[in-house]
C-alpha cells in the first residue's frame, strides 16, 4: 500500500484508492442521502399538517409520532458516519495542537480506539434492541396502531457506518502519520 495524490491509501499495482475507504465513503454517502430524504419528508409533512390546520382546521393524524419516531431518528443517526468520515464532529484540540506530531498521532489513535469501543457498544446494544423490537412488533400508545420497530434499525445501521468511518480515519491517520 502507498499514498495516492490525495494522501489516501492506494493499491501499488493499480494506483486505485483503497477499496475499503471508497466502500465506506459510498455507504456513508448513501446513508446521508437517505437522511436528507427523511429531512425533506419531515419538512413536507409538518408543513402540510400546519397548512391543513390553518386552512381546513384538520391535521394529519400521527404527525407527531411519525416525526418523532421515524423522521428525526433516521435524520440524526444515519448521517453520523458521514460526519465522522469527513472529520466534522465537534472537537476541542487546543492543547493537542501544541504537542509534537507523534504525540498528536498517539492521542488520535487512542481517541479512535475509544470511539470504536463506544460506537461498537452502541451498535451492539441497539442491534439487540432492534431485534427484540422487531420480534415483538413494538408499538407505542397512540390513538391508532403505530409500529415503531422499523425505526429501531436506524440506530445500529448508523452506528455501524460510524464504526467503519472511524476505522477508515484511523487507517488514514496511520498511513499519513498525522492526526486528522
Amino acid at each position: 500500500m502507498s499514498l495516492n495524490s490525495d494522501g489516501d491509501l492506494a493499491d501499488v499495482q493499480t494506483g486505485a484508492p483503497n477499496l475499503l475507504y471508497r466502500s465506506v465513503a459510498w455507504l456513508n454517502t448513501a446513508f446521508l442521502v437517505i437522511s436528507a430524504i427523511f429531512v425533506v419528508l419531515m419538512m413536507v409533512h409538518v408543513t402540510a399538517d400546519v397548512l391543513l390546520r390553518m386552512v381546513l382546521d384538520v391535521g394529519i393524524t400521527g404527525t407527531l409520532e411519525v416525526v418523532s419516531y421515524y423522521y428525526m431518528v433516521c435524520a440524526i443517526f444515519l448521517a453520523a458516519g458521514y460526519v465522522e468520515l469527513h472529520n466534522e464532529h465537534i472537537r476541542v484540540d487546543l492543547f493537542v495542537q501544541q504537542m509534537p506530531r507523534s504525540a498528536q498521532v498517539i492521542l488520535y489513535v487512542l481517541a479512535c480506539g475509544a470511539g470504536f469501543a463506544f460506537f461498537g457498544f452502541l451498535a451492539w446494544q441497539s442491534m439487540i434492541d432492534a431485534i427484540r423490537a422487531t420480534q415483538s412488533q413494538e408499538t407505542i400508545m397512540s390513538n391508532f396502531l403505530f409500529y415503531i420497530w422499523p425505526s429501531r434499525w436506524a440506530l445500529p445501521v448508523g452506528f455501524v457506518g460510524c464504526l467503519l468511518a472511524i476505522l477508515c480515519n484511523l487507517l488514514k491517520s496511520l498511513s499519513r502519520w498525522r492526526a486528522l
